[in-house]
């Protein structure tokens, strides 16, 4: 049976977590955002731009294109199942929204509060990854300033915060996942295929 351990944070490290989420959820909030970040989260806001980047890349690079789109899937695919199959089935830890904790101060700002563990935040470890693999893969072919594709990812990890769902920690720590999952499939993508053919 598999046995899922308490995550255990160093006291410290807890307060400036409680701190940090007292002031991204509680404090630091307007009837804008408050309206923005719950919209922003949602997955089908970004479709868009997921058929946005597969037509993109489909027209400019052709079956390079496409390989990419297939290497972008795999990305979020891996991110997701670490995430939220592996990380979070080893490391349990109570959402602000079922945390005892900070259920005087919290804002929830979202129909539901889902069951699983906290740790980490699948909204970071999959936005990064794919920002991470975007950057990397678009950086020479592309443009260097689709760097800001980091911003689009913060955003959605900041909104975890902000409507109540997750603790600053469990995001910082998606996010470093999620990097180095996107890295690492940018790294074998550009080394065997690559948008820009290698030159001769």
């Amino acid at each position: 049976m598999h046995m899922i351990t308490a995550l255990y944070l160093p006291q410290g490290l807890k307060n400036l977590d409680y701190s940090l989420f007292a002031r991204m959820n509680g404090r630091w909030h307007s009837p804008f955002f408050d309206l923005f970040f719950p919209f922003i989260r949602e997955p089908f806001v970004w479709l868009p731009l997921y058929v946005f980047l597969a037509v993109f890349t489909s027209i400019n690079f052709r079956w390079r294109g496409f390989a990419w789109t297939v290497f972008l899937a795999a990305t979020v695919g891996i991110s997701n199942y670490l995430s939220s199959n592996v990380i979070k089935n080893t490391f349990e830890r109570l959402r602000p929204c079922h945390e005892p904790a900070v259920a005087g101060t919290l804002r929830f700002l979202v129909s539901y509060c889902p069951e699983s563990s906290s740790f980490t935040s699948s909204h970071a470890c999959n936005h990064f990854a794919m920002a991470m693999f975007i950057f990397t893969t678009f950086n020479r072919a592309v443009s260097a300033k689709w760097a800001l594709i980091f911003i689009w990812a913060f955003l959605i990890s900041y909104a975890q915060v902000y409507v109540g769902v997750h603790f600053p920690f469990d995001v910082v720590c998606g996010a470093l996942v999620g990097i180095g999952i996107g890295y690492a499939l940018s790294v074998i993508f550009n080394t065997k295929i690559g948008l820009v053919p290698p030159m001769k």
